[in-house]
């Protein structure tokens, strides 16, 4: 819930604050530099217009662009494979490549696969005459479903956390060959503060995905989820949030509207379980969705939550992928053999899987098809009762000139296409000075093209004012809101991180934290911990764009955001 001082004071009338629970769920302190003062909305009112009364703040001609109306070239976003680690190598010249997982293909609790395949390459296994070994990919699951769905890189096999995201290639045209149902068992869940749990099991008797999502469409239950692009678990929640709404049509009106009324009172959407998880340490998530494996080894967990599964298992099946050649598929068969025996089995229990066996799947067997359809319906949905008012706030300073302005131009430029149209937007740049490249509105055609035309014409030059660019960012937001308040509000900063004029993160820390705009960090060439300060305010993410998948990570963030 907002606090008491919760409230826009304008024009002497007290406006519902848009800024408190919008987005992120967080509280008005950070769990990052925390100020030992907090400032009240009518304080911060006050110091944010003496701050902006110190910026030279010029508004520019806006001037048309050229809209590309081509849909996202999903290939061409993803980076080379390579960018993603090979945990186990193959130990010969006959061997299967497997995209894995990181719950299990990483190291530590998360190494499970990794271990077991390194054991394999040891086993001086013989298969057709020839000894075999594997190569294992840490990749996450929805990443590895766009690079095999796109044709940018498919491996050999593939062993996503669950089946869900193999019906969804299988449905993208990619010979599909599931040889095991199950690696290692796991499950996903709601994590219930205990608190809380309490209090539901009271209110309902029992505790599930229908009866949370009750709970949250009348605002009794404050929780977080990741996002169905991405995050097995995330797909997962969704899947049966739409299925409890209406189990004979996922996708029917019966089931949107249900979908709406819940969305609406869903305060945080996390790109990564990471960001979700710092979210969560605010306090202000009564739960969020997280895999059981996951909980049992997070100490801080334990005790102070309630795991309540729901779902389609995740068993981490094993696919064969693409015209696999005979020889491959008998490698990976013999590797689900091998993985299944008890020493391993007993391993993955000791790591945190094969525990709650007796939960079984509650949802019936799902086609790609649908669950494209369901992501589909999730985009265009989640921001239908408070669409986004987003400001980018470019940095233009000297130290960006060449190679960094043109990735942030890049970045606008391609992922303005992840946009929504009821979504409004707002450009700012800055360098010594402020300028308003364009004014917020509704991200309809005409103001797409402005936006392109805003963002070509972008010059670097000056020094670097980071701090008079939030703040002018922070009025617009502000103005925009007293008009049309039923909006969520949302910044970017596309930056090296670098501040060397205007006014300092120590003069406008104490405004974020008042008004709670998450502001999310994009570097480029970039001191990144510098942008990391910013963004944890508000525990929103940061992004180095210095690497060459850029515009896919930053069209996962707008999917998730926007």
């Amino acid at each position: 819930m907002a606090k008491k001082n919760n409230f826009f004071i304008i024009s002497g009338i007290i406006l519902v604050v848009v800024f408190v629970l919008v987005y992120l769920g967080v509280n008005m302190t950070s769990n990052v530099g925390k100020s030992k003062a907090q400032v009240t909305l009518d304080d911060a009112d006050k110091r944010l217009n003496k701050l902006y009364s110190n910026i030279s703040v010029t508004t520019e001609q806006p001037i048309k662009g050229q809209i590309d109306l081509n849909p996202v070239d999903l290939a061409a976003s993803l980076p080379d494979i390579s960018k993603f680690p090979i945990t186990v190598k193959n130990s010969t010249d006959y061997f299967i490549e497997i995209f894995s997982s990181p719950e299990k293909g990483g190291t530590g609790v998360d190494g499970w696969l990794t271990d077991v395949a390194a054991e394999f390459n040891k086993a001086n296994i013989m298969i057709n005459g020839k000894q075999a070994s594997v190569k294992i990919r840490n990749i996450a699951s929805g990443t590895a479903t766009d690079y095999i769905r796109s044709g940018k890189y498919v491996p050999d096999a593939f062993t996503p956390s669950n089946e869900l995201w193999g019906e969804m290639v299988k449905d993208s045209g990619v010979k599909t060959d599931l040889i095991s149902k199950r690696l290692v068992g796991n499950v996903t869940g709601i994590v219930i503060a205990r608190a809380k749990y309490d209090e539901l099991v009271s209110t309902f008797g029992s505790i599930n995905v229908k009866n949370i999502t009750e709970a949250i469409a009348n605002n009794e239950f404050s929780m977080g989820y990741t996002d169905p692009f991405a995050s097995s678990t995330g797909l997962n929640f969704l899947l049966t949030a739409l299925n409890t709404f209406d189990s004979s049509n996922i996708l029917g009106e019966k089931a949107v509207q249900g979908f709406e009324k819940f969305q609406a009172n869903v305060p945080f959407i996390a790109s990564t379980t990471i960001q979700m998880r710092d979210a969560a340490k605010s306090g202000m998530l009564d739960g969020f969705v997280l895999e059981y494996q996951t909980f049992l080894n997070a100490a801080d967990l334990k005790g102070a939550y309630v795991f309540t599964p729901f779902g389609v298992r995740h068993d981490s099946p094993l696919y064969a992928l693409g015209n696999i050649s005979k020889e491959k598929r008998d490698i990976v068969v013999k590797f689900a053999e091998f993985v299944n025996q008890d020493k391993y089995q007993k391993s993955g229990k000791d790591k945190g899987f094969n525990n709650l066996e007796d939960y079984k799947s509650e949802l019936a067997d799902t086609d790609g098809g649908l669950l494209l359809a369901a992501q589909k319906l999730w985009k265009e949905k989640k921001n239908v009762s408070k669409p986004i008012v987003a400001i980018f706030v470019a940095d233009v300073s000297g130290s960006m000139a060449g190679e960094p302005l043109n990735r942030l131009k890049e970045s606008l430029l391609q992922g303005q296409k992840y946009l929504g149209n009821d979504n409004s937007i707002g450009l700012v740049s800055y360098s010594s000075k402020v300028s308003i490249n364009m004014p917020v509105g509704k991200f309809d055609t005409n103001h797409r093209s402005l936006f392109v035309g805003a963002v070509n014409s972008l010059q670097a030059g000056g020094g670097t004012a980071t701090f008079d660019g939030i703040v002018v960012a922070l009025k617009m937001l502000k103005e925009e809101l007293a008009v049309n308040p039923n909006q969520k509000p949302i910044i970017f900063v596309l930056s090296d991180g670098e501040t060397n004029e205007g006014h300092s993160l120590k003069e406008i820390k104490g405004l974020i934290e008042a008004y709670q705009v998450p502001i999310y960090t994009i570097g480029y060439n970039a001191n990144i911990k510098a942008l990391q300060s910013i963004s944890s305010i508000n525990e929103a993410a940061s992004i180095n764009a210095d690497t060459d998948d850029v515009v896919y990570k930053i069209g996962n963030l707008f999917n998730a955001q926007m």
